[in-house]
């Protein structure tokens, strides 16, 4: 500020009074300020200023587990098109699926006084997402519940998805499914398997464990699992994978050895109608999960008059649906 006072030959109480668009300035002066402004490129520092105020800060933390999936970059839209129409910002923190990292993101967040945060966590230990911890900064989980803490969250439907995929499956005339999956550890993991095996249950037909493979989230270790289950004696004339990577892995051993299996995953991904091999996802709106995270923290932020600061912890559920690829 007193650069721009210095370039338009008047006090920094006067440039103060300009942007803060005050009629005791003459026009003069007022030109003279708003050009050394446009000049030397000024901007306001609103952290700073609000914090002088006593005011938010206009800022809401960002905490997701895997910055490359384009799940979490549609997520993203989501919330910064909610945080926009208030004239919020968002502040984006990639924790890797590391809990520690996520710890350190949340400190440093809450340490720079945003005024919420909508997290996607990295593990079940969430001891430090406590809203009274966090100084009485709301929090949302996206994607993956609360355990043991009262927050609001908003999940996908993972195991109606994953048992309708299978249902699908079943109803084509298989019988023998193979299931690539996610540690179990993980919610998506577990629920995903959860409603796998409650389509086989519901068709009368028994899970064999040399069919399940735990791969993780990545698309070699879910090549090589697909190729082991294609290469058994007996292999599985279908596979359900539990994630778009997954999916992809399975596609690529498919075509390696040359066979007829079909193959449904949980997640739509781009060019996935282009494979050349029949192919059910499992889909839904990834920047829906986005959009509500961000009304509930809104509702926490801009609402404690009407109990948004106080209301028991809600939870909300995204659909899922089916689409075939022929």
């Amino acid at each position: 500020m007193r650069d721009v006072a210095e370039r338009a030959g008047v006090s920094p109480m006067t440039v103060s009074r300009v942007l803060h668009d005050s009629s005791a300035v003459s026009a003069d002066a007022k030109a003279r300020v708003l050009a050394a402004v446009n000049e030397l490129g000024y901007h306001r520092n609103e952290v700073a200023r609000s914090l002088r105020l006593g005011r938010d800060t206009g800022l809401v933390g960002l905490v997701i587990t895997n910055l490359a999936n384009p799940f979490y970059s549609q997520l993203a839209v989501g919330v910064e098109s909610v945080l926009a129409e208030h004239g919020i910002r968002a502040v984006l923190g990639n924790s890797g699926e590391d809990v520690e990292r996520e710890r350190q993101l949340i400190r440093d967040l809450v340490a720079r006084r945003v005024d919420g945060i909508i997290v996607v966590p990295a593990g079940s230990d969430q001891s430090h997402l406590e809203t009274i911890r966090l100084r009485g900064t709301p929090v949302v989980l996206g994607a993956r519940p609360p355990d043991g803490v009262p927050l609001d969250c908003v999940l996908v439907d993972d195991f109606t998805g994953a048992r309708e995929a299978t249902i699908r499956l079943i109803d084509n005339g298989h019988q023998r499914i193979g299931f690539l999956g996610l540690p179990p550890a993980t919610w998506t993991g577990s629920e995903r398997f959860r409603g796998f095996c409650a389509a086989l249950d519901a068709a009368g037909l028994p899970l064999d464990d040399r069919y399940v493979r735990r791969v993780g989230r990545d698309r070699g270790a879910a090549e090589r699992a697909a190729a082991e289950l294609l290469r058994l004696r007996k292999p599985p004339t279908a596979l359900f994978s539990a994630n778009n990577r997954n999916t992809i892995g399975a596609f690529r051993a498919i075509r390696a050895a040359g066979t007829d299996t079909a193959l449904a995953g949980f997640d739509d991904f781009e060019l996935a109608d282009t494979l050349g091999l029949p192919l059910t996802v499992v889909s839904y709106d990834a920047a829906e999960i986005g959009r509500q995270a961000g009304r509930m923290l809104l509702s926490r932020m801009l609402d404690p008059a009407g109990g948004g600061a106080d209301a028991p912890p809600r939870r909300m559920i995204v659909p899922t649906a089916l689409i075939d690829y022929p």
